[in-house]
């Protein structure tokens, strides 16, 4: 009778377990399955982008229109995000892929900055038009070899997943089809070169303020990067380890790279510090703040005490936020009572006892020189009924900024409302045109006062 039931248990229990099985077995599938299907879809959906992508770029070449040519370019431009985003899907965190991922990223930048040109009184010149015949010719060969890629995948019934195990085991050089087919387009990529066929009006902001051209003064040693670092650092121990590397040799534009260990203390500044002047790039001082005692418009008083003290000359607060036991404080230069916003220094305030223990002048040593600023074409009235008439107006003034192909263009700057958000708005002095809408962020709710 024991015996019986021991059997049946055993039935039971090896019943279950094969039960339980079968369902992870069948879980597992149905995971894999609906990886494999989404990496089919991005690589098909890549495919077809990429013949979009060619023909949209090579009807532009056709084009003498600005009613044509913007919002074919407008469409290169959506084009190009979306295969972006299939690329985005597909296993390839360890192939690399990254020039062919450039080069997309290339075309969208010089498709978006054609099409929100006027292109009436700016039309594209005869470099801008080679860019285009080679950008269709790129296109050309991408979408050639992507072609075949996906025929073998249709023909052999690839599988994707086949990808993802051979790139996580490190087996991607053994024969595989898919693999070998994505490198294919990524040496033909890299073939390109690095030319300057995206350059040179539409150069992206980023490319052209990799430097700090704008600088004076001799070049520091490596004592004297030292010496600054401890000057901003306001330490009195004589219990430092410090340490300094060199960055850009060779370069006009290169850095120190400043690090202080207060042992005393054991907190620890680190700074960056431009060769040519010995400027401060920015610095941070690694500290915890644990309480709060004073609020921000002392610190916006201690902040703009550390800027004088450094020579940070004419700038004016425009935005400050709170985070914690933390103030970040944003200052921009001011010349005649207009905002130089390209002039942006950022000054973090521990609010526990006034300390500054970040400091970014990055964008103000990029940007800052001596300008012209002019005069506006249009009045401040004008410039207002340009806005929204849902927006009620609560300040008003001038800036410059940089707009959406780099320049620096001369706004009215207005701040309003609409219920209980809060817009910065420019409009273009000379045009009339709105150049930028920004909304402000609103305060972060306490989410432990709603639960």
């Amino acid at each position: 009778m024991i015996r019986n039931i021991v059997i049946a248990l055993l039935v039971v229990v090896v019943a279950g377990t094969a039960f339980w099985g079968y369902q992870e077995h069948k879980e597992k599938n149905a995971v894999l399955i609906n990886a494999e299907n989404t990496y089919q879809r991005a690589f098909h959906d890549l495919s077809y982008q990429v013949d979009l992508l060619h023909d949209k770029v090579g009807s532009t070449l056709a084009m003498n229109s600005r009613y044509s040519l913007s919002p074919a370019l407008t469409d290169v431009w959506r084009i190009t995000s979306e295969a972006q985003s299939d690329v985005g899907q597909l296993p390839l965190t360890l192939l690399p892929f990254n020039k062919t991922e450039e080069f997309l990223s290339k075309i969208a930048d010089f498709s978006y900055k054609t099409a929100v040109r006027d292109l009436e009184k700016e039309p594209l010149n005869d470099q801008e038009y080679a860019t285009l015949q080679s950008l269709y010719t790129q296109a050309g060969d991408i979408q050639g070899e992507l072609r075949k890629v996906q025929y073998l995948v249709l023909k052999n019934n690839l599988r994707w997943m086949d990808v993802e195990m051979a790139l996580a085991s490190g087996k991607e050089n053994s024969d595989n089809t898919i693999i070998d087919g994505l490198k294919t387009v990524e040496k033909k990529v890299s073939g390109y070169g690095e030319t300057n066929e995206m350059n040179p009006t539409f150069t992206s902001a980023q490319q052209r303020d990799e430097n700090f051209k704008n600088l004076q003064g001799e070049t520091i040693t490596k004592e004297e990067a030292i010496a600054t670092a401890k000057n901003y650092a306001h330490t009195k121990s004589k219990n430092l380890k410090v340490n300094v590397e060199e960055n850009g040799k060779g370069s006009d534009y290169g850095f120190y790279s400043v690090s202080i260990l207060d042992k005393d203390s054991d907190t620890e500044l680190n700074m960056d510090l431009t060769k040519k002047g010995g400027y401060p790039i920015w610095y941070i001082n690694n500290r915890d703040v644990n309480k709060t005692n004073i609020d921000l418009n002392q610190a916006h008083t201690k902040a703009k005490a550390f800027l004088k003290e450094h020579d940070f000359s004419s700038l004016e607060l425009f935005e400050s936020a709170q985070y914690d036991n933390i103030a970040l404080l944003n200052f921009v230069t001011s010349e005649n009572g207009v905002k130089i916003y390209p002039d942006s220094v950022k000054v973090k305030i521990a609010l526990d006892d006034g300390s500054v223990i970040g400091f970014s002048a990055d964008e103000y040593l990029k940007s800052h020189k001596t300008r012209e600023v002019g005069n506006p074409n249009i009045s401040e009235k004008e410039a207002k009924d340009k806005i929204n008439s849902n927006v009620k107006i609560m300040e008003e003034g001038k800036a410059l900024i940089t707009n959406d192909i780099g320049e620096e263009v001369l706004c009215y700057e207005f701040l309003g409302t609409i219920k209980d958000d809060t817009y910065r708005i420019f409009i273009n002095a000379d045009t009339g045109q709105e150049e930028k809408v920004e909304k402000l962020k609103n305060s972060e709710p306490v989410y432990e006062n709603l639960i």
